[in-house]
C-alpha cells in the first residue's frame, strides 16, 4: 500500500534472550523526535480514527497483539503486528485505526516531529477530500 509498509527489525537471539536494535535513519526512514506507548486497551475499543499530513509514525507492538486498519481513498488494509521485531510504517495521508488489542498489548510510536495538532485530519471525510488531492497529485 502507498505511503506504508512492514519494517522488519533485527532480532540477536542468543542463550541471554532476546535484543531488538531500532536505530533512527537506519532502521527507521526518518528522524524520531517522540515516542510514546499505548497499553490497556480493552479488546472492543478501536483507537486512532485519524490520519496526518506531514508526520510519519512506525507502530510496534511490542507485547500482546493488535491490528492496524489503515487505509487510502484507493485502498484499504488490515495489518496484525504481533512480534517485537516488525514495525508498521504509516506515513503522510493514510487514514489508521487500531483495534483488537489483546489484554497484555503495548503498542509503541514512533514518531518524526512532536505533537501537532494541526497535523491531525480527524473526520473521515474532511480526510477522504484531502486525500484525493493529494493523491491525485502525489501518485500520478
Amino acid at each position: 500500500m502507498y505511503n506504508s509498509t512492514l519494517i522488519k527489525f533485527k532480532n540477536i537471539h542468543d542463550k541471554y534472550g532476546n535484543l531488538v536494535p531500532i536505530e533512527e535513519n537506519i532502521d527507521i526512514p526518518f528522524p524520531i523526535k517522540r515516542l510514546y506507548y499505548i497499553w490497556g486497551v480493552k479488546k472492543d475499543i478501536v483507537r486512532g480514527h485519524h490520519a496526518h499530513r506531514k508526520l510519519h509514525q512506525i507502530l510496534i507492538c511490542i507485547k500482546g497483539s493488535i491490528q492496524v486498519r489503515i487505509k487510502t481513498p484507493l485502498e484499504e488494509q488490515i495489518i496484525s503486528l504481533n512480534t517485537q521485531s516488525e514495525g508498521l510504517y504509516i506515513g503522510p495521508m493514510i487514514w489508521r485505526e487500531m483495534f483488537n488489542f489483546s489484554e497484555d498489548a503495548v503498542l509503541l510510536v514512533l514518531a518524526s516531529d512532536y505533537y501537532n495538532a494541526n497535523d491531525y485530519i480527524r473526520d473521515y471525510n474532511s480526510y477522504l477530500d484531502e486525500a484525493k488531492h493529494y493523491f491525485k497529485k502525489e501518485v500520478n
